[in-house]
């Protein structure tokens, strides 16, 4: 009986670490797609009001809600030196936000900062509040997008 309870036993661990491998296999394989960050910030917005960004993160078409790290990084024109980093929120399906309020007329760059599944981006785009201009790349809605591998 006790050899029948051992080798029982024996087979349950070696099912269940068979399933624990084929897991992290599967999750290997999916690590080696880029993470893709859809940066939503308006062209414009008003001085002394609160503006949504959001950041959708996705990786093989699927919504990453697991995301290690998403900061909004946020600067006035020609003085990154100054930046403010803002930790964004979780909203579910991979979308992550912030609201800011800015509170002097200008040109400000926002640029966020995505690690997930040990990968980093970090798309951004400008924002013009207020009667600032708003620069022609933004007009053609181009936002640049850099990768790098943990």
């Amino acid at each position: 009986m006790k050899k029948y309870l051992a080798l029982l036993f024996i087979g349950i661990i070696l099912v269940l670490s068979a399933c624990i491998g084929e897991e992290k296999k599967e999750n290997t394989v999916s690590t080696t797609e880029p993470v893709h960050v859809e940066l939503t910030v308006p062209a414009k917005a008003p001085l002394n009001e609160a503006v949504e960004m959001t950041a959708t993160v996705t990786q093989s078409g699927e919504a990453v809600g697991d995301a290690d790290e998403v900061k909004y990084e946020i600067w006035k024109d020609g003085v990154k030196e100054d930046s403010e980093m803002i930790e964004a929120e979780s909203e579910g399906k991979g979308v992550y936000s912030i609201k800011k309020t800015f509170s002097e007329e200008a040109l400000y760059h926002v640029q966020v900062h995505v690690t997930a599944r040990g990968l980093h981006t970090m798309p951004k785009a400008p924002i013009a509040i207020g009667d600032a201009a708003v620069p022609a790349e933004t007009k053609n809605n181009k936002k640049i997008e850099h990768h790098h591998e943990n």
